[in-house]
């Protein structure tokens, strides 16, 4: 069985930082491209960042390009997101997921549960 779990959400301040984790059990981690999507209320789930397989290419939306930081540690089973420079309108649920093969904004195939990021003084 295939699991996701993001850990390292909450609340900050605009202006702050957090940094997201996502173990994955289950699937053969370095063989899936894996990414960070989020969905505010009210709207639908948006791609936020996603890296390849071996770490050395990453991909991001333009909302969160020279603030967020994708990276990976294939020993550990774990992606990161490395938020820097939050404004309010980041604030939303976190997803992590997997997808087998080449990386992409779409196509993913296991998904994690999501984790709150609030971002408000």
């Amino acid at each position: 069985q295939v699991q996701l779990m993001e850990s390292g959400g909450g609340l900050v301040q605009p202006g702050g930082s957090l940094s997201l984790s996502c173990t994955a059990s289950g699937l053969t981690f370095m063989m899936h491209t894996m990414g960070w999507f989020r969905q505010a209320p009210g709207k639908e789930r948006e791609f936020v960042a996603a890296i390849t397989i071996g770490g050395t290419n990453t991909y991001y939306a333009d909302s969160v390009k020279g603030r967020f930081t994708i990276s990976r540690d294939n020993a550990k089973n774990t992606v990161y997101l490395q938020m820097n420079s939050l404004k309010p309108e980041d604030t939303a649920v976190y997803f992590c997921a997997a997808r087998l093969g080449r990386l992409s904004t779409s196509g993913y195939d296991y998904w994690g549960q999501g984790i709150q990021v609030t971002v408000s003084s």
